[in-house]
């Protein structure tokens, strides 16, 4: 009953967005984004780690404040910006990734992997994963790009899959006396759209995309936690998500920790013994301890249903690598 209720007000959400969507005026009454600049939080030295966020739903859509009158760098894009800093500093030895995240939409979480990974290799620094809350699905996918994984004791991470949310309101429309008209070059055009359920084959021709995704998630996983063994075990793929304990004995992590056991842990990998621990930030934003909160910081699943109104921006679907509860 739960998840139908959970369900019923992501749609909802989707539908309001979209109705309210047509209404938004844009004023400028908002300064530009500011780059971001470096903000010492510990320790000293010569040499830096970095802490980077990847905390919320992971997407590429600029992020919307109240009344969508401001906005700022998506996920993908912030990443970026700070991926790109980073590699312009040399004393940045290592890279510590906090992660709080629920997953996002493939491609976003696929992105953000893959420049982790050409950061790694370009500047050749150590990057340690620190699951906070929350690492399931792409976020664990994100996880995957780092040389080590620490999850806090009570973390949750896991959720290997992909789930396609598509809304089917047909009835609703047939009750409100809306009838929609579609004009298309082929008769699989309009899978998509809401106003209809899904014939067999369209619905055959989906799960053929979700499990191209889901292949390449084991395969993500597989190559960077070989000792876990996942393409041979078949509870570990099925989309649910495990207790850091669990997730340790089965292989998908290295270690039990807090944030300051993944920064010790990135030194040690680093073979550096003393560094100053550094946040980006934008210059209206505060940082003063390791446990600052990030830009994209609001709790990772209460954000669940008003991002996807943002990936539902025409009531369509998205293929995404997420854990809804």
């Amino acid at each position: 009953m739960l998840r139908d209720s959970k369900f019923t007000a992501v749609v909802f959400a989707i539908i309001a967005a979209n109705i309210l969507g047509g209404c938004a005026v844009n004023v400028p009454i908002t300064s530009r984004v500011q780059p971001l600049e470096e903000e010492v939080v510990s320790g000293e030295g010569k040499d830096k780690v970095l802490v980077m966020d990847v905390t919320g739903v992971i997407s590429d859509k600029e992020k919307k404040g109240p009344l969508r009158l401001s906005s700022r760098p998506s996920m993908v894009a912030h990443v970026k910006e700070a991926l790109n800093k980073a590699k312009e500093d040399d004393d940045i030895k290592a890279l510590v990734l906090r992660i709080n995240s629920p997953g996002g939409t493939v491609s976003a979480s696929d992105i953000i992997y893959h420049e982790v990974k050409e950061f790694k290799k370009e500047k050749g620094v150590k990057v340690v994963a620190c699951i906070m809350g929350l690492g399931a699905s792409g976020g664990y996918y994100v996880a995957a790009a780092a040389d080590k994984i620490v999850v806090l004791p009570t973390g949750v991470t896991g959720s290997i899959g992909v789930i396609l949310l598509k809304i089917n309101m047909e009835g609703l429309m047939e009750k409100i006396g809306v009838q929609d008209e579609v004009v298309m070059s082929g008769d699989k055009k309009d899978s998509a759209l809401p106003f209809r359920p899904l014939s067999p084959q369209e619905r055959e021709l989906l799960q053929g995309i979700i499990d191209n995704f889901y292949q390449r998630f084991v395969t993500v996983v597989d190559e960077a936690r070989p000792k876990a063994d996942i393409k041979n075990r078949k509870e570990l793929t099925d989309g649910r998500v495990f207790s850091a304990q669990q997730a340790l004995e089965f292989g998908l992590v290295d270690q039990l920790g807090y944030l300051e056991d993944a920064i010790d842990l990135a030194k040690k990998e680093a073979n550096v013994k003393e560094a100053k621990v550094i946040m980006y930030k934008r210059p209206e934003d505060y940082r003063n301890n390791i446990y600052s909160l990030g830009e994209d910081s609001p709790d990772a699943l209460s954000l669940i249903g008003s991002e996807l109104t943002g990936f539902g921006g025409a009531l369509s679907p998205d293929f995404m690598y997420l854990w809804m509860p």
